[in-house]
C-alpha cells in the first residue's frame, strides 16, 4: 500500500472514530440542549489547541454481543490543550456513544490522561456526561472507577482537579467529582445522585424526578456538591477559564500576576457597615470596596451563604477570601458554613493562595438541631484547616468577634501571621447583653429598676470590652487601622510577605475531623 493509500486510510478511520455515534445520536443530545462532547472541548479551550489521544481504543468486551459493537474512541474524547495560554489535560464522556458507558478501555484512557497531567503538572478537567458502569463489562467496570478515584486521591493538593456535570452522573461515578476540587453544574442538564428515581421509587416507595433528586440547583443550593452553578454550558465554560485566572497550574508554583486595578469608586468602604451593630449588612460589599477592579468570584455562592469564600485579586495578586456574611443568619459558623470554609482554606493552602479573612459573627450557631447534626466535629474543620495553613494569613476584624467565632476565624491564636481591627471591632466572649445577664446578675435582679440596671450594665460592659483595644493591648491585634486604609495595608502586608516560609512538624499526615 503507497503512502497516499495509507494517508487516506488514516483519514478515513480518523473521520469514522470523530462522528461518535452517529448524526442521529448528535441530534438526539443537541434536541436535549446539550452539546456534543467535542464540542464542548472546542469551547471550552484555547481555539486550535485541543490535541487527542487515544482516538482508535477500543473495548475488550465480549458477552452480551458487546464483540459485535463498535463504540467510537470507546465513549470518550482524551486529549490536551490550552486555557489562557497554559497547558491542561482533558477529558469528555461521550453520551452519543453508548450513553458515555464506562468500561475498562473508557477508563483506561481516562486514567493515562490523569496519567499525564500529574506528571506534567498542569490542571485535569473531566466532562461527565454519562449513563454509569458498561454492565456488559461487569467487574471490569467497577475496577475503571476505582483507578479513576485512586488517582483523584493521589493529584489532590497537587494539581487542580476540575468536574464538570453535563449530564447524568449516577451511580459509584459520582464519587470522582467529589474527589476533585471543584464542581462545575448547568441548570436543567447537570444530575448526580448515587441511586436514581426509579431505585428510590423501587426500594421506599418514594417518587421524584432526576431534577428534584439531584439537579443543578438542588447540588448548588441545598447539597453544596457543587461549586458554580451556571445557566447554559457557554457560561459555564467561561466560569472554569475565569477560576484557572486565579489559580496556578500546580502546587509548586503561584498563581500568575495580573495587572493592579483600583476597586471601582462608588464602593466606599466606610459608608458600609451600619453605625447600629444589631443590623446587618453585605459582606460583598466590603469585598467590592478592598480588591482590584472589585472584581471578586465567589465559591458555592448559593449553599451556606451565612459564609461568604471566593478569589479576588490584591495589586494584581490572587487571594482567597473568607467573610462572615452579617445579611444571613447574622454570620454565624454552623455545620455548612464550617465544611464551606474549610475545604475552601486547604485548597488555598495547598496551592499557595494567600488567605484574607473578614470577620464579624456572634459566634457558632446554637440549637438542637445544630447539636445533633455535629456542629462540634464540623465547627473543628474550621480551626483544623487555619492551624495547618501555612501560606500567608491576613485576618482584619471589622465588626463582631465573640467566642468561639473569634477564635475559628483565623485568630492570632490559630497562627494568624496579621490581625488588624477596625474602630467598630467589638471582640469579647460573648456579646455585651448576655455578658451583663450573667455578670452583673445579681446586681440586675436586686435593683429597683431592673430594666435601667440591665442597660447601664450593658453599657459598662461594651465600654470595657466590646472594642478592639483589650486586644491589642495583649498584642492579639496587630493594629487598629481606618477602613478607608484597608486596602493599602493588605496590598502591604501582601508585598513584605511574599517569602513567608513556615514549617509544620513532619508527619505523614494529620488526621482531620471529617
Amino acid at each position: 500500500m503507497s503512502i497516499l493509500s495509507k494517508l487516506k486510510d488514516f483519514l478515513f478511520r480518523q473521520e469514522a472514530m470523530s462522528v461518535g455515534g452517529g448524526e442521529k445520536a448528535i441530534q438526539k443530545q443537541k434536541a436535549t440542549g446539550k452539546l456534543t462532547a467535542r464540542e464542548r472541548i472546542d469551547a471550552l479551550l484555547d481555539p486550535g489547541t485541543f490535541f487527542e489521544f487515544d482516538l482508535f481504543v477500543k473495548h475488550a468486551g465480549k458477552d452480551f454481543g458487546m464483540d459485535k459493537k463498535e463504540l467510537a474512541a470507546d465513549g470518550v474524547i482524551t486529549g490536551t490543550g490550552m486555557i489562557i495560554g497554559h497547558p491542561v489535560c482533558i477529558f469528555a464522556q461521550d453520551f452519543t456513544v453508548a450513553g458515555g458507558s464506562l468500561g475498562l478501555a473508557h477508563a483506561r484512557k481516562i486514567t493515562k490522561i490523569m496519567d499525564h497531567s500529574l506528571k506534567m503538572g498542569i490542571p485535569l478537567i473531566g466532562i461527565n456526561d454519562s449513563g454509569g458502569a458498561r454492565i456488559q463489562e461487569g467487574v471490569n467496570s467497577l475496577a475503571g472507577y476505582g483507578e479513576i478515584f485512586y488517582r483523584n486521591t493521589l493529584a489532590s493538593g497537587v494539581i487542580p482537579q476540575i468536574s464538570v456535570i453535563l449530564g447524568p452522573c449516577a451511580g459509584g461515578a459520582v464519587y470522582s467529582p467529589a474527589l476533585t476540587d471543584f464542581v462545575f453544574v448547568v441548570d436543567q442538564i447537570s444530575k448526580m445522585f448515587i441511586t436514581g428515581p426509579e431505585v428510590i421509587k423501587t426500594v421506599l416507595g418514594e417518587e421524584i424526578s432526576m431534577e428534584d433528586l439531584g439537579g443543578a440547583r438542588i447540588q448548588s443550593e441545598m447539597t453544596g456538591n457543587a461549586h458554580f452553578f451556571a445557566r447554559d454550558e457557554y457560561e459555564c465554560f467561561e466560569q472554569i477559564r475565569k477560576l484557572l485566572s486565579y489559580i496556578p497550574w500546580n502546587n509548586a508554583k503561584k498563581a500568575d500576576p495580573y495587572t493592579p486595578k483600583k476597586p471601582k469608586p462608588e464602593y466606599l468602604i466606610e459608608k458600609i457597615i451600619p453605625s447600629d451593630p444589631t443590623q446587618p449588612y453585605d459582606i460583598r460589599d466590603v469585598i467590592y470596596s478592598v480588591v482590584d477592579d472589585s472584581d471578586f468570584f465567589e465559591v458555592q455562592q448559593y449553599w451556606a451563604a451565612n459564609i461568604v469564600i471566593g478569589f479576588a485579586r490584591l495589586n494584581g495578586q490572587s487571594v482567597g477570601i473568607i467573610g462572615n456574611q452579617p445579611a444571613v443568619l447574622a454570620g454565624v459558623l454552623d455545620v455548612d458554613s464550617s465544611n464551606k470554609a474549610a475545604r475552601f482554606i486547604r485548597f488555598c493552602d495547598a496551592f499557595n493562595i494567600p488567605l484574607l479573612t473578614l470577620v464579624d459573627l456572634p459566634g457558632y450557631l446554637p440549637g438542637v438541631d445544630q447539636e445533633h447534626a455535629a456542629v462540634i466535629r464540623h465547627g473543628a474543620k474550621v480551626l483544623y484547616s487555619y492551624s495547618e495553613a501555612t501560606v500567608l494569613k491576613m485576618t482584619v476584624i471589622l465588626r463582631k468577634a465573640y467566642g468561639g467565632g473569634y477564635i475559628a476565624m483565623c485568630s492570632r491564636h490559630l497562627g494568624a501571621d496579621f490581625v488588624y481591627a477596625w474602630p467598630t471591632a467589638e471582640i469579647a466572649v460573648m456579646g455585651p447583653e448576655g455578658a451583663a445577664n450573667i455578670i452583673f446578675k445579681n446586681e440586675i435582679t436586686t435593683a429597683a429598676d431592673p430594666n435601667a440596671m440591665r442597660q447601664q450594665k450593658v453599657k459598662e460592659y461594651t465600654e470595657k470590652f466590646a472594642n478592639p483595644y483589650v486586644a491589642a493591648a495583649n498584642g492579639y491585634i496587630d493594629a487598629v487601622i481606618n477602613p478607608e486604609e484597608t486596602r493599602r495595608i493588605l496590598i502591604h502586608t501582601l508585598n513584605l510577605s511574599a517569602q513567608k516560609k513556615e514549617s509544620r512538624p513532619a508527619k505523614k499526615h494529620g488526621i482531620p475531623p471529617f
